[in-house]
């Protein structure tokens, strides 16, 4: 049986061939136009490449400086040594020696004049020589340890814990610091704590101690500071 339609006539025997040949030359195309580069022309482009000639080009001249001669060289001259005669009317000069020797007196004690050591006003609690004494410790072997005895108990007797202080929950520890004077008086308290409250009944307990002895170094008396806590603890 014999096909109706001639096949050399028919449009699709060959659109597979026609697609790829039409894909390619729109690709290329594309590619063309995106690569494509293209520049403004401005009106400063011919000063730009604009190319001077050879004979506008100037040359600076060559000149020759003249410059002034160097200082000459400093001869240093020997000085001139002048020979004059012997006079015998010259009399030498005798330097006498200011060296002690066996013949030089011995000044006597009673004119030396011993220059006194100023004392410090105050010293420490640790490097005084005779630290106060507290009333009750002239028989005390050792003096700083009944002293420091004796400051304890009374604290212990003389301390009262402040109501408003309970009631307000305050406890802690207060240093207080205060010094003996010469007199053997207190004196210069400072403390710190964590309450005014706290620090007012240190103060107190403080100001009930009794005249002491003072210290003395190398026996003069002298202002000692001593320092010592006072803790406020609630039940």
């Amino acid at each position: 049986m014999e096909p109706k339609k001639n096949q050399e006539l028919d449009l699709k025997r060959n659109s597979l061939l026609y697609f790829s040949i039409g894909l390619a030359a729109v690709l290329l195309l594309a590619y063309v136009a995106l690569e494509w580069k293209s520049f403004h022309k401005t009106p400063y482009e011919d000063i730009a490449h604009l190319k001077l000639e050879d004979d506008l080009r100037e040359n600076a001249p060559i000149t020759i400086q003249k410059l002034p001669p160097p200082p000459p060289p400093k001869i240093h001259t020997p000085p001139v040594i002048e020979i004059i005669d012997d006079d015998d009317d010259k009399t030498e000069t005798f330097i006498e020696s200011i060296e002690p020797n066996h013949t030089t007196e011995v000044a006597s004690i009673g004119e030396i004049e011993v220059a006194k050591e100023e004392e410090p006003e105050i010293v420490p609690w640790k490097t005084v020589e005779e630290a106060p004494m507290f009333p009750g410790c002239e028989n005390a072997t050792d003096h700083r340890v009944c002293f420091q005895e004796m400051i304890q108990k009374h604290i212990r007797k003389n301390f009262r814990y402040p109501k408003s202080a309970q009631e307000m929950g305050l406890q802690g520890r207060v240093n207080v610091v205060f010094t003996i004077q010469k007199d053997g008086s207190i004196g210069d308290v400072r403390m710190r704590g964590p309450h005014k409250i706290l620090e007012t009944e240190a103060s107190r307990i403080i100001s009930k101690l009794p005249k002491m002895s003072p210290g003395k170094q190398r026996g003069t008396p002298v202002k000692v500071p001593f320092s010592i806590p006072i803790t406020f603890r609630l039940n």
